[in-house]
């Protein structure tokens, strides 16, 4: 990268040049629309004052515990509206905010807190019992502070400081937070990985700031249209996983209306999106797949048509995208991962195809997308050269923006190897097309080598969910003593009493060799029925699970 001198002007002496801090993403929200909703399941509502106000009392009171800038707050809750003013207090205390992921073992959740070196912790009733188990192996933190729905009295070990209601109210409305550097940490939370334990990824406020910007242009370029403030959002991406996207803090910098489901109960999200007529949501696949094969849903009993849903964790199916189609429900997808903040691209379609038919645009749909402003991606060989934008030259996705993690917490070997060369390696395969559009081939461990030749699982996973009778489907290499690797899929059938065979799902695939989609030596060597398949922690397929099982 060439580097120049450009001319430089000081600043008038009473000039100031305010720095990027979070709180500034709740005072837009409310100067857009304080009489907004923040809305949580079925058990309350009030408005955005209300909300920057309560803002203002969950800091006073987690000062009073004794939380100080620099500290480390854990939080563990279901979606709710108290992890949504835990995003901001925290962080504009200059604490550090770390968002536990609670679906990790009991073993990893440990490992995570006692390496983050959280000082405090909000605590949801349902998740006291696990750090029961965990207290005094953490001796570092200093008390717990109970956050539940139900006046039933509690009895515990853990040392708790009060209940989360009941102390906020006994807080003044109003605190006069501080100003720090925009470098500052803001968040930090886990990663989970092939080997190893978690690794801690952390974000600054200018990071949060940027990214929520490039977010908030993205949502409402032509087209693509998701988020605004006359628009209602309810995130199905849990909060803990960077930052339910970091769309909470996008949907509060336009004022949008927001709607928290606490834990994801199936009655409980179909409720929400149809009384309080949700506009926009975002998950991975698996929950789609989950929401359209509901009966509720299926059966037409419910209508979700309107109901606009960004795809992102893993790519979406075309069939999957049709299945959503014809409910009325309009999916759209977008790429990035747990180090990028996550938001790196998004499908907004090209001119002539968002004017075309739905089939045209199906492809287009569950590509992921171009990449976003202040996003530079490149798809480069294993030399590190940038490959032809041909839509056929597969290698590795690298990116630079100015919301990128610049580290692992702690860990100096594994940020090395994820920033060489001053690129961010995805460690995903990929093609960018002459449009720059970016199709997501498999991950670099993914990737099954049969014979030399290399085949996509996401691929065949995808041709293999457009099959009669295939509700979700599995592609991963399996060791083979001529080939190397061979490809075996795990499927999960529409049906269980009635699946279709494995010669059926064979013969359906032939018809993609005979044109030209995929090579004979792609068919898998196994198809096996399952009632279901591993997910991790996200809900994204666990490809490392399924080769252990297998």
């Amino acid at each position: 990268m060439t580097t120049v001198n450009p001319r430089i002007l000081p600043p008038t002496p009473s000039a100031t040049n305010p720095p990027l801090l979070i709180g500034e993403l709740l005072e837009s929200g409310v100067r857009m629309a304080g009489d907004n909703q923040i809305v949580y399941r079925d058990l309350g509502r009030h408005s955005y004052r209300r909300f920057r106000e309560r803002v203002h009392q969950l800091a006073h009171l987690l000062s009073a515990q004794g939380v100080r800038a620099g500290d480390v707050v854990a939080v563990l809750d279901w979606d709710s509206h108290r992890y949504l003013e835990a995003f901001f207090a925290i962080p504009m205390l200059g604490a550090i905010l770390h968002t536990v992921n609670v679906r990790l073992s009991p073993e990893q959740v440990h490992y995570t807190m006692e390496h983050a070196e959280d000082d405090f912790v909000l605590v949801h009733r349902d998740f006291v019992p696990l750090l029961e188990g965990l207290h005094e192996r953490l001796p570092r933190i200093r008390g717990y502070l109970l956050c539940q729905e139900e006046e039933a009295p509690l009895e515990t070990r853990l040392p708790l400081v009060g209940e989360y209601e009941t102390l906020l109210a006994e807080q003044p409305g109003h605190y006069d937070f501080p100003t720090f550097d925009e470098n500052a940490v803001a968040t930090l939370f886990y990663t989970t990985g092939t080997t190893g334990n978690p690794k801690g990824v952390y974000f600054t406020h200018r990071q949060l700031v940027l990214h929520t910007l490039g977010e908030a242009s993205t949502f409402q370029a032509p087209g693509f249209e998701l988020l605004d403030r006359d628009k209602v959002y309810m995130p199905i991406t849990p909060m803990f996983h960077v930052h339910a996207w970091g769309v909470p803090y996008t949907a509060t910098l336009l004022g949008a209306t927001q709607v928290y489901p606490g834990r994801y109960e199936p009655e409980m999200l179909v409720k929400l999106l149809v009384s309080e007529k949700v506009d926009f949501s975002h998950c991975v696949p698996t929950l789609l797949g989950m929401v359209v094969g509901a009966e509720p849903v299926a059966s037409g009993r419910v209508d979700l048509s309107g109901w606009k849903l960004l795809i992102g964790g893993s790519p979406l199916t075309q069939a999957l995208a049709r299945r959503a189609h014809e409910l009325g429900i309009d999916t759209r997808s977008a790429y990035g991962m747990s180090e990028t903040c996550p938001l790196l691209t998004a499908d907004i379609l090209p001119r002539d195809i968002a004017e075309a038919d739905f089939e045209t645009q199906l492809p287009w749909r569950c590509k992921a997308g171009v990449a976003v402003p202040l996003v530079h991606l490149q798809v480069v060989d294993e030399s590190g050269t940038p490959l032809p934008q041909d839509g056929e030259s597969v290698g590795e996705v690298r990116v630079r923006a100015p919301w990128l993690t610049q580290a692992y917490y702690k860990e100096t070997t594994r940020s090395e190897e994820l920033w060489r060369d001053g690129w961010l390696h995805t460690g995903d395969v990929a093609t960018l097309d002459e449009r720059g559009f970016l199709q997501i081939r498999d991950r670099i461990k993914d990737v099954i080598k049969t014979g030399g030749e290399w085949i996509s699982s996401l691929e065949l996973e995808n041709l293999i969910a457009q099959c009669p009778g295939v509700a979700e489907v599995a592609v991963i290499g399996m060791p083979d003593e001529q080939w190397g690797e061979r490809p075996a899929a795990l499927v999960v059938p529409l049906d269980l009493n009635a699946p279709p065979t494995g010669d059926e799902v064979l013969t359906f695939l032939k018809q993609f060799v005979n044109e030209g989609r995929i090579n004979r030596w792609a068919l898998p060597s196994s198809i096996r029925f399952v009632d279901e398949i591993p997910k991790t922690s996200v809900g994204k397929l666990d490809k490392k699970r399924i080769r252990q099982e297998a």
